[in-house]
């Protein structure tokens, strides 16, 4: 294949790829905000739900977030009183977040039905199907991510 085929069939891939993104995230928001919660709040109550307590200042890597966002979320979600701070005993300099009672029964009875939406967003794909697009994409971001 030439190399102006090549650009033309990567830029496609970009489009392509970019929309279906943006489209499934809408479809993820719009199941998301019906519990009463934004994208970030439900990130934030699910990782302490699945993970258990993390430190504040590392929450932001792991759900791809602005460190500087972080602080405006956690204090959102502790006013809503589904989570708390827990200041670490052996460094005072890192505060905890932790799952509230609250937050805990919240997301025991919405994160089912949110795995059932994100399971009906990707009913177009069959199970092999799914495997072969995360190998794939998995393997277009490393590549990306070592240019």
């Amino acid at each position: 294949m030439e190399a102006a085929d090549q650009q033309d069939l990567s830029l496609k891939l970009f489009v392509v790829l970019s929309r279906a993104v943006q489209t499934i995230t809408k479809r993820v928001e719009e199941d998301i905000k019906k519990y009463g919660l934004n994208p970030t709040e439900f990130a934030v109550l699910e990782l302490l739900f699945n993970k258990g307590d993390q430190p504040i200042q590392k929450i932001g890597e792991k759900i791809l977030l602005a460190s500087s966002s972080i602080t405006y979320v956690v204090d959102k979600l502790e006013k809503k009183q589904l989570l708390a701070r827990k200041p670490c005993p052996e460094d005072r300099r890192v505060t905890y977040a932790v799952i509230t009672p609250e937050g805990k029964q919240l997301m025991a009875s919405i994160f089912p039905h949110h795995k059932a939406a994100i399971e009906e967003i990707f009913g177009g794909l069959d199970a092999e199907e799914k495997e072969l697009m995360i190998t794939q994409l998995k393997k277009l971001g490393f590549y990306a991510k070592g240019l």
